[in-house]
C-alpha cells in the first residue's frame, strides 16, 4: 500500500509531475508583469474566444451593399437637398444604388447583388447601419477604425485583445495579421501596431500567396543535434545580455519573438498547409477560382489559425498601393464594388458556412467593417448623375456574426437618403467596446498606463451595444 506521501512523491518525479511543473511554469511567465494590468479579463463570461475580422480598406458604399433607400430612386437624377456639402466640395446629382436589393433569408435582411453568396447566409449576420466616422480621409479613419483614434502611436484592437487575454498556444501568435495580396493598406503596419503596448502585442504578418512566411527555413539543412546547441548558445547569451538589461523591455519582447519564431518554425508549416483541407472544403471557399483564390486561402488560414488558438485574425481586402486595388469608387462604384466584392464574397460567406459546421460559429466572432461609407450622390463635371460615389463619413454599415449575437438582426439606421445616422447612431468606440464585451473584458478596465495616462481602446467614450446580445 501506497501512503499519501509516497504517492505525492512518486508523482512528482514521474512525467505528470514534469508536465504540471512545465504547465507552471508557464502561468507564472504569463502573470502580470510591470506595467502590465493586474485588473486581468475576462471580467465577465465571454460570448467569443476569437475574432476574425474582415477590414474593407477604401470605403464600402452602404447605398449599394446592406442599407437599401428605395427613396433614393425617386430621387435619381436630381440635385441634392438645399445645403448639402461635398467632400472635396463638389456635389453631384443623386445616384439611385447600383446594384438591385433583395429581402434574404428568414429575417428578410435587406442585402444587394453586389453580395450573392453573402445574402444566402442572411441569417448569420447582425448588421448594423448607423455607424459614423470622425473623419473622411483615408489614412486616419483607418487608423480610426482600427484603434480608436486617428492619430499615430496607439494601439491596434487586436494589440488590446492580445494585451488583456494573451495566448491560448505557445507556438503560434496572438494577433495575426494577413493582408491583401496586391499591397498593404494606407498607413501600412502602423495598422496593427502595438503602439505604447509591449512589443510582443503586435500583429504578425502571413501571406496569402506564396508561403505564409517567407524564409522561414534555414537555406541548407542543419543537423538536429548542430541545431539545438546553436538555440542553446543563443539562449544563453541572450539570458546573460538581459540579465545586465532587466529594465529594457524592448530587449525582454525581441527575445521573446525570436523564441516565438522558433517555435513557429514547427507550427506554422502545418497550420498554414491547405492541402490538408478536403477538396470539397476546397471548392466551398473558392480556393481554385482566380478571381477569389488569395482572399479565400487567407479566409481558410483564419479559420485554421483560430482553430489552433489564435485569438485575433485580421483580413485585409483593399489597398493604398496601386491603382484600382481598393474600394475607393470615386470613378464608378459598378466596376470597382463588383470587381473587389468577386474577390472576397463568396470565401467570407463560405467562412461563416464553415465555421458553423464545425461548431465554432458560437465561440468565434466574425467581424464585417470598413473605415466610412459613401454618399448617395454621384460625382459629376456636368448636369447628369455619374456612377461614382464620394466619401462620406456621416454613416456607413458593418456587420458581425457569431458569439452570442441575435442572429437577422438589423440595429441604427440612417436617414432617407443613406447620407447621415439617424436612429441609434454608433461610434467607433462603440464598435469596439462591443466586440470587447463579446470576449468578457470590460472596456473601461482593459487600461495601460501611459505618460500620466491610463489609456484604453476606447479613449473615454463608448457603450456597449447591448441591444445586439441574444
Amino acid at each position: 500500500m501506497f501512503t499519501r506521501r509516497d504517492l505525492l512523491g512518486s508523482f512528482s518525479h514521474g512525467l505528470g509531475g514534469m508536465a504540471l511543473a512545465s504547465l507552471l511554469g508557464r502561468e507564472a511567465l504569463a502573470a502580470p508583469v510591470p506595467g502590465e494590468a493586474a485588473d486581468a479579463p475576462p471580467h465577465h463570461r465571454p460570448r467569443a474566444t476569437a475574432v476574425i475580422q474582415v477590414f474593407l480598406q477604401g470605403g464600402l458604399s452602404q447605398v449599394d451593399s446592406f442599407d437599401y433607400k428605395p427613396h433614393l430612386e425617386k430621387l435619381h437624377g436630381k440635385t441634392p437637398p438645399a445645403g448639402a456639402e461635398g467632400f472635396m466640395g463638389r456635389v453631384g446629382r443623386m445616384h439611385q444604388a447600383h446594384f438591385t436589393f433583395r429581402q434574404r433569408g428568414r429575417s428578410g435582411l435587406w442585402i444587394s447583388d453586389l453580395f450573392p453568396h453573402l445574402a444566402e447566409v442572411a441569417d448569420e449576420l447582425t448588421v448594423i447601419r448607423s455607424l459614423w466616422s470622425g473623419t473622411g480621409n483615408h489614412t486616419p479613419a483607418t487608423y480610426e477604425a482600427n484603434s480608436g483614434f486617428r492619430t499615430l502611436g496607439f494601439p491596434a484592437a487586436g494589440s488590446w485583445i492580445s494585451y488583456g487575454l494573451g495566448c491560448e498556444v505557445d507556438n503560434l501568435p496572438t494577433f495575426v495579421v494577413l493582408p491583401d495580396s496586391r499591397s498593404w493598406p494606407t498607413g501600412g503596419a502602423n495598422n496593427w501596431s502595438s503602439g505604447f503596448l509591449p512589443a510582443r502585442h503586435q500583429g504578425v504578418v502571413l501571406q496569402t500567396s506564396g508561403p505564409a512566411v517567407r524564409d522561414l527555413q534555414p537555406a541548407i539543412e542543419i543537423e538536429p543535434p548542430a541545431l539545438a546547441a546553436r538555440y542553446a548558445a543563443l539562449r544563453w547569451m541572450n539570458d546573460r545580455h538581459r540579465s545586465r538589461h532587466e529594465a529594457d523591455e524592448m530587449l525582454a519582447s525581441r527575445q521573446r519573438s525570436y523564441e516565438l519564431a522558433a517555435r513557429m518554425q514547427l507550427a506554422i508549416p502545418e497550420a498554414t498547409n491547405l492541402a490538408l483541407e478536403t477538396a470539397s472544403t476546397l471548392a466551398l471557399y473558392g480556393v481554385d477560382r482566380p478571381e477569389c483564390a488569395d482572399f479565400a486561402r487567407g479566409c481558410l488560414l483564419a479559420r485554421r489559425l483560430v482553430e489552433r488558438g489564435v485569438r485575433f485574425v485580421q483580413l485585409w481586402s483593399g489597398a493604398a498601393f496601386g491603382r484600382e486595388v481598393h474600394w475607393d469608387a470615386h470613378g464608378s462604384v459598378p466596376d470597382n464594388h463588383r470587381r473587389e466584392s468577386s474577390r472576397i464574397d463568396r470565401p467570407v460567406a463560405a467562412l461563416l458556412r464553415d465555421l458553423r459546421q464545425r461548431g465554432l460559429l458560437d465561440e468565434t466572432l466574425v467581424v464585417f467593417n470598413t473605415e466610412f461609407g459613401r454618399t448617395p450622390y454621384a460625382e459629376s463635371a456636368g448636369d447628369k448623375a455619374g456612377p461614382g460615389r464620394d466619401h462620406n463619413p456621416d454613416v456607413f454599415s458593418a456587420w458581425l456574426a457569431g458569439a452570442g449575437l441575435k442572429h437577422g438582426l438589423v440595429y441604427g439606421s440612417s436617414d432617407e437618403l443613406g447620407w447621415k445616422a439617424a436612429e441609434n447612431p454608433v461610434e467607433v468606440h462603440d464598435f469596439h467596446a462591443t466586440i470587447l464585451h463579446l470576449l468578457g473584458i470590460d472596456h473601461t478596465r482593459l487600461t495601460f498606463y501611459h505618460n500620466g495616462i491610463q489609456r484604453r481602446l476606447t479613449n473615454v467614450h463608448g457603450r456597449v451595444l447591448t441591444e445586439l446580445l441574444a
